[in-house]
């Protein structure tokens, strides 16, 4: 049986990452405007091997998961014509004209701050896309800011630190 050091039991003081501190990059959305946005998750399929009476299993394809991100919609600059701005290289309402990958696929940044504004972590998500805008609802009866949401897909997801 292993004995615990001292050092092992007694409490360490750390500084946890808070979920208000970070930044967002998207060429051509301004960051000030991204209000929300899910960190990057990963899921495994699963491959099954059978063998007489049992099952053995291994890891399957990597599947990275949407992320969902909630802007605000100033009136100027327009949040609703940036993010339709990433759309329209994708897809052309009035044309019915779609876009190349090379066009509206991106490399986003996540930025995780520290206490003092520093970059505690890094977030890359290559190959994005926007797969689905909301652009929010609108209500005589409340006096809340206009959100847009927005589902965002990606190839895979890289953490620098």
């Amino acid at each position: 049986m292993a004995i615990l050091q001292t050092n092992e039991m007694m409490f360490t003081a750390f500084e946890p990452k808070l979920q208000n501190r970070f930044l967002m990059e998207i060429e051509g959305i301004p960051a000030y405007l991204i209000k929300k946005i899910d960190r990057p998750s990963i899921s495994f399929g699963e491959v099954v091997l059978d063998h007489i009476n049992v099952k053995r299993k291994i890891k399957g394809k990597a599947n990275w998961d949407n992320i969902s991100c909630d802007l605000y919609d100033p009136v100027t600059p327009s949040g609703a014509q940036a993010v339709m701005e990433w759309v329209r290289l994708s897809h052309e309402s009035v044309t019915g004209r779609d876009g190349y990958s090379d066009f509206y696929k991106k490399d986003l940044h996540i930025h995780t701050l520290g206490p003092v504004g520093d970059v505690v972590e890094e977030w890359i998500l290559k190959g994005a896309y926007c797969q689905s805008a909301g652009f929010g609802d609108m209500d005589w009866t409340s006096d809340a800011p206009v959100n847009i949401s927005m589902t965002i897909v990606m190839d895979y997801a890289i953490l620098n630190y």
